[in-house]
């Protein structure tokens, strides 16, 4: 069992950067795979970036590459997401999730354990 707590969420203009931060409490954190999803008013969740549970890969949406990075600290049983030159488009509750499969995967129905979302607003 794993229990995911979002923070870092907040109003930001365009252009501005956040970091968000995912906490892990339970056992072996290690041993998951997290990620990052978001969903905004009206529209399906949509995935955002995940990190594999070494930390050795990640994959992005094409629509924020370049922009936000994934980033894990495995002693400290933590998972961050820094973004940066927000766009108003970026607007959505993000969610923080963890599955512990040997495939990385993009896809939310995988994913076995979620936070309660923290709300990001970009201001144009």
């Amino acid at each position: 069992q794993v229990q995911l707590v979002e923070s870092g969420g907040g109003l930001v203009q365009a252009g501005g950067s956040l970091r968000l931060s995912c906490a892990a409490s339970g056992r072996s954190f290690s041993n998951y795979n997290m990620a990052w999803f978001r969903q905004a008013p009206g529209k399906e969740r949509e995935f955002v970036a995940v990190i594999s549970w070494s930390g050795g890969y990640t994959n992005y949406v094409d629509s924020v590459k370049g922009r936000f990075t994934i980033s894990r600290d495995n002693a400290k049983n933590t998972v961050h997401l820094q973004m940066n030159s927000l766009k108003p488009e970026d607007t959505a509750v993000y969610y923080c999730a963890a599955e512990a499969s040997m495939v990385v995967s993009r896809r939310a129905e995988v994913y076995d354990y979620w936070g309660q979302g923290t709300q990001v607003t970009v201001s144009s």
